[in-house]
């Protein structure tokens, strides 16, 4: 039996099954699924099946030989040098890139040109093709983390699961909120297959709600019409920042979704969402943490830039979130 994380919440578990049995054909999938020897929580269930956290996979004996995992990599060039271009940090280990705005981590029905269709490109001769450890949203920058092994990826897997994975997120919100830390605990439901995901507050007692907590601290405000929030995601709900921050008043500058028409303030401020996970603190054995920062996409530089905000700002020297 294998626990599913919370990083792997409403993944696909077909999507699971790649990340996790690289070597396992979709065709072997299917089969094993039909005949009933992969169940989820002792259940029968299909390759669509979307996965939440705490729930039990059964992975009957694979027998796949290692050969299996190795393919022909039909990247091209371009693609390959994009790739590349992304990372940020690597060691033998794990990979940080830095996704930018508007590319997807992983494919759906509308998607064809994702980051996990490209990570062939990462992946070292005689080596495994580095895992997903955790996703962003499409249009969310920032700090994407790589496994370059499955056991490297289930000990991150464990990590994130523990809360000992430290995730600061920038945001640029409407308005100023009342407080200048606080948290915001309001249980989301999420809604939507692949691609047109949304969550919303739950109403209380609703089934199918999920705890979600997030804590903010105010860095700046702009002409107390804007504010610079970071923000750090305690729990993994989708959309939670967006949802979360909408709910109390604030929408994310660009976060029409949620936000609507007072998302986009005008002017010259850019239109594209304006949240970036900027900051990521990962427990390492026997060493210090690794602590990886993402620079800002360019429609948060140009922001930044408008409202004299410091692009190299140190969100470390913040008060303790909790």
């Amino acid at each position: 039996m294998k626990e599913v994380v919370e990083d792997e919440a409403d993944l696909r578990l077909d999507r699971w099954f790649k990340i996790h049995y690289p070597s396992l054909t979709h065709g072997r999938l299917e089969k094993l699924l039909r005949k009933g020897q992969i169940r989820v929580d002792g259940g029968r269930v299909r390759a669509s099946t979307r996965l939440a956290p705490g729930q039990s996979v059964r992975v009957p004996p694979l027998d796949v030989p290692k050969q299996a995992a190795r393919r022909p990599i039909t990247l091209s060039k371009k693609d390959r040098e994009f790739i590349e271009s992304l990372v940020i940090y690597a060691d033998d280990h794990v990979i940080a890139l830095n996704k930018p705005a508007g590319l997807a981590v992983q494919g759906g029905s509308k998607t064809g040109r994702h980051i996990d269709g490209l990570l062939d490109g990462l992946e070292k001769k005689k080596g495994e093709r580095p895992r997903l450890v955790h996703r962003l949203d499409k249009d969310t920058s920032g700090i994407l983390l790589l496994a370059r092994t499955r056991a490297e990826a289930t000990r991150l897997g464990k990590a994130l699961k523990a809360k000992e994975v430290i995730k600061i997120y920038w945001a640029l919100v409407i308005g100023v909120p009342d407080l200048e830390q606080g948290e915001i605990a309001l249980p989301l439901i999420k809604r939507g297959g692949a691609g047109s995901e949304r969550s919303r507050i739950a109403e209380p007692g609703e089934d199918g709600a999920m705890d979600a907590l997030t804590r903010y601290q105010l860095v700046e405000i702009a002409g107390q019409k804007l504010s610079w929030l970071a923000l750090s995601p305690v729990t993994g709900r989708t959309h939670q920042l967006r949802a979360h921050l909408a709910a109390v008043g604030h929408p994310i500058v660009g976060d029409g979704k949620y936000g609507g028409a007072e998302a986009h303030p005008g002017g010259e401020i850019p239109s594209k969402l304006h949240l970036h996970a900027h900051t990521l603190v990962v427990p390492r054995r026997s060493r210090k943490p690794l602590e990886l920062t993402a620079s800002l996409p360019d429609h948060m530089a140009f922001t930044w830039s408008l409202f004299g905000f410091d692009p190299d700002y140190d969100d470390m020297l913040l008060e303790p979130f909790d």
